[in-house]
């Protein structure tokens, strides 16, 4: 069915304005004044924003990690996404040494294809840089429209690669059409510090953040940045923290280099101090790289600001308090890392955003979904509203105040991060490719509605096009 959307203030990366919106057969078919049409559906957005859905190019659903599983599958986290304001995520599919990137594949298919109420895609790990992957990596990105790969520079014995795996990767990705993507921790001397510090009998989930300082991630950054630099190819660090790992990216980016950078929300409000909370609460907030020192959230705020990261992720990876985080009581090793983000990315990037002042309007849909667009092979299907995208609209109260909580969130875990937040600005009618997912504030989609996203390439251009569309955004 048609569907018009009237009388609300359309908000992309680039401009504000008052105009009515026909959707028709999941596209986004004009945008005037004063639009008719008598076999349209009418949605009165009055006092709301009009928005293109967000992007959240960091998720792990359904992801196996530390003898368990995040409790959120591709139902119950696409629910939530759709909640919040997001209309597509882009999930890491894992690998494994010795199999193929196509079996990898087919597993994150299995795990998806019935359940998501919002489109998606996928990001790929590469374990190793064998012969047989790197002749496959072509074919995903040719066949499967899986374009971005992601090396862990972190997790030793586990996910880490080595910096041959790493630069062999970006030569291939320079050479067919990917972007590369690394969690830039140093993992061996993390390691280290971790045997160290149980040897010493420091197991409290603090001891988390003291073992992974903020000295190794902007190591690891730095030396990414090179090696992308030297082979000449492209590269998006994942969830930066750090003053240490800002400076080594804007660096990279003064010299010419393609280099980008995403931070997530935790990073942005919370901070070390929350690993400290009593009764094993700490445990919490144990993820990687860790929360660091408050200094850091204003220089990653101004790093959004000014360009220099371009993107929010919500590192969605969600473990239960009871009976996951729990596995690592006496041994700070072994708690799960992660936390659940990705209902409230949205919301937490507009309040403490462009409420209290920090990015403007503009910047925020820049960085909510366009930019992952962009750099993900997805715009303009994603990321925009104009004649011809798709019809994933979200219309936001930007007045309504809330409080998170665990008892209010839709995600499947057992507490809340940010319990007790106070925000400023609510979705409240959710469209993905103009069908409701969410309707006042109410799901009334079905899994399986969301689609399997063939990503485009990354195209040599593609650097100069998002920088200059970027010098638009203030």
């Amino acid at each position: 069915m048609k569907k018009m959307i009237k009388n609300g203030t359309i908000v992309t990366a680039t401009d504000t304005y008052t105009a009515d919106v026909l959707i028709e057969d999941e596209k986004v078919r004009a945008i005037g004044q004063n639009l008719s049409d008598i076999y349209a559906e009418v949605i009165d957005a009055s006092g709301y924003y009009v928005m293109p859905g967000g992007i959240d190019p960091h998720t792990h659903m359904e992801m196996p990690f530390g003898g368990t599983v995040t409790k959120d599958d591709f139902e119950s986290g696409t629910i939530a996404a759709a909640h919040g304001g997001t209309t597509t995520i882009i999930d890491f599919c894992l690998s494994e040494k010795g199999s193929s990137l196509k079996n990898a594949l087919n597993n994150w298919h299995a795990k998806s294809e019935g359940k998501a109420v919002i489109d998606y895609g996928f990001h790929l790990q590469i374990a190793e840089a064998s012969e047989r992957i790197l002749k496959e990596m072509p074919r995903v990105i040719e066949e499967e429209g899986v374009t971005s790969f992601k090396i862990f520079m972190a997790y030793k014995n586990v996910l880490q690669a080595d910096d041959e795996t790493l630069f062999q990767t970006l030569i291939t990705a320079k050479e067919h059409g990917g972007l590369v993507m690394v969690h830039a921790e140093n993992g061996d001397v993390i390691n280290y510090l971790t045997e160290k510090a149980l040897k010493e009998g420091n197991t409290d989930p603090i001891n988390h953040a003291l073992t992974r300082p903020a000295e190794l991630e902007g190591e690891a950054t730095g030396r990414a940045a090179k090696l992308t630099a030297l082979a000449d190819s492209q590269l998006y660090v994942v969830h930066v923290t750090c003053k240490e790992a800002v400076e080594q990216i804007a660096d990279a980016r003064s010299k010419g280099f393609h280099v980008y950078g995403e931070t997530c929300p935790q990073y942005l409000v919370l901070d070390q101090s929350n690993l400290e909370k009593p009764n094993f609460e700490g445990a919490k907030y144990v993820w990687s790289p860790p929360l660091r020192d408050k200094s850091n959230q204003g220089i990653l705020w101004d790093a959004l600001k000014t360009g220099q990261l371009q993107t929010i992720g919500s590192d969605h990876c969600s473990f239960d308090f009871k009976g996951q985080k729990e596995l690592g009581k006496g041994d700070f090793s072994k708690i799960p890392n992660g936390g659940p983000f990705v209902e409230d990315r949205f919301s937490v990037l507009f309040s403490e955003g462009v409420k209290k002042g920090r990015i403007s309007l503009n910047k925020f849909v820049d960085i909510i979904s366009t930019k992952s667009a962009k750099l993900f092979g997805l715009f303009p299907q994603k990321g925009t509203i104009a004649p011809g995208s798709d019809a994933d609209i979200v219309l936001f109260d930007p007045n309504k105040e809330r409080t998170i909580s665990v008892d209010t969130h839709q995600m499947n875990v057992d507490y809340s991060a940010l319990e007790g937040m106070k925000v400023t600005g609510e979705p409240i009618t959710v469209l993905s490719r103009g069908e409701y997912v969410i309707k006042d504030k109410r799901f009334v989609g079905k899994p399986g509605m969301g689609k399997f996203l063939k990503c485009d390439k990354f195209p040599r251009d593609a650097h100069e096009k998002i920088e200059k569309a970027g010098n638009l955004v203030k």
